[in-house]
């Protein structure tokens, strides 16, 4: 078997039938498997999916299990000699899963990924570099994150991601939504982290694969993901944006990122991000006072709302009363739906 294929289902049978229907359109030369793992969805994924595609291998969990928990289920009864996590909404365009293990199997690198593409053909970031303690994560912070940026522009600070690439580009860690990883690699990394229930944990996955091997990106090879189509179903969100700290997707992006935080870099990082993101309750208020001045004065509608600021404390406050259980680092699940 040279691969299998694994995509994680949650109430997203229309997605994930326009993937499979391009999968094994576009994937004619190879030997692979097809495993859906289902984190309860409760509808009729099943029959919609394997009534179309009957050779695809179905694996029920009893409960929303997550990213991690789903793949490391599915990734335990695979054949494949290599894997691919892959998102449900994403799109196989010309061969891309044939020619992207065609180019890995005989190089160095122990996980890959592709250049992903929007629908309108724009690039979306799909390789990442390791920022010391995951600096990067202070970015999205209102206000304070613009000047962190331009302190790091003027700075020349290295970018914390591959905006796009044409061809073979090393990086730290890959994008989930096509993350291919040779079996050996795996044998020797571990599973993904079982404590993570949504976002961040390819991130920390990468980082323990990294130690024994090389990543890579194939830009050459083109992926279509529909940004934030497979999460927006167990949020009720609409705002794909990564730097999203207000509603219930925010919160549990944020818990996922100061774990990986935690586990990659240590407890004096988790903490130093920590006091930021509570330094920011005042910072954003006292910017959103002043930018609205501004704003009304050029009768222009503010970037930042009186009900984000709220969103967002609220978020910072039930992070910091998980602020224990993180920094102990026990075996805890990470879910906050």
């Amino acid at each position: 078997m040279d691969l299998t294929v694994i995509i994680v289902n949650y109430r997203t049978p229309g997605l994930i039938l326009n993937c499979l229907q391009t999968l094994f359109l576009q994937t004619r030369e190879l030997v692979f498997e097809v495993i859906i793992v289902d984190n309860a969805s409760g509808d009729d994924s099943q029959e919609q999916i394997q009534s179309a595609f009957p050779s695809v291998r179905w694996i029920q969990m009893d409960y929303n299990a997550g990213f991690a928990r789903a793949n490391n289920a599915a990734i335990r009864q695979s054949a494949g000699e290599s894997v691919l996590l892959l998102n449900s909404d994403t799109l196989i365009k010309d061969q891309a899963v044939s020619e992207c293990l065609r180019l890995f199997s005989g190089t160095e690198y122990i996980a890959c990924g592709v250049q992903l593409l929007n629908e309108d053909g724009s690039p979306q970031i799909s390789g990442n570099y390791f920022i010391p303690g995951g600096l990067n994560y202070l970015l999205p912070l209102p206000y304070m994150g613009s000047l962190i940026k331009w302190l790091a522009t003027v700075s020349k600070a290295p970018r914390p991601n591959l905006p796009d690439s044409k061809g073979l580009v090393e990086v730290d860690w890959i994008n989930g939504a096509f993350l291919m990883v040779k079996r050996t690699a795996i044998d020797k990394s571990g599973l993904m982290d079982e404590d993570f229930f949504l976002y961040a944990e390819e991130a920390e996955w990468c980082s323990r694969l990294a130690k024994i091997g090389k990543l890579c990106i194939f830009g050459q090879v083109n992926v279509i993901h529909l940004q934030g189509g497979s999460s927006e179903v167990g949020f009720d969100s609409t705002d794909k944006h990564s730097y999203n700290l207000y509603d219930r997707k925010g919160y549990q992006m944020m818990v996922s990122n100061f774990v990986r935080i935690r586990k990659q870099y240590g407890p004096g990082w988790f903490l130093l991000h920590l006091f930021f993101y509570l330094a920011e309750i005042p910072f954003f208020i006292t910017g959103l006072f002043f930018s609205s001045l501004t704003a009304s004065f050029r009768g222009r509608k503010g970037s930042y709302s009186l009900l984000q600021w709220r969103q967002y404390s609220s978020n910072v406050l039930k992070l910091t009363g998980l602020a224990p259980t993180i920094v102990h680092n026990r075996p805890h699940f990470y879910k906050t739906l």
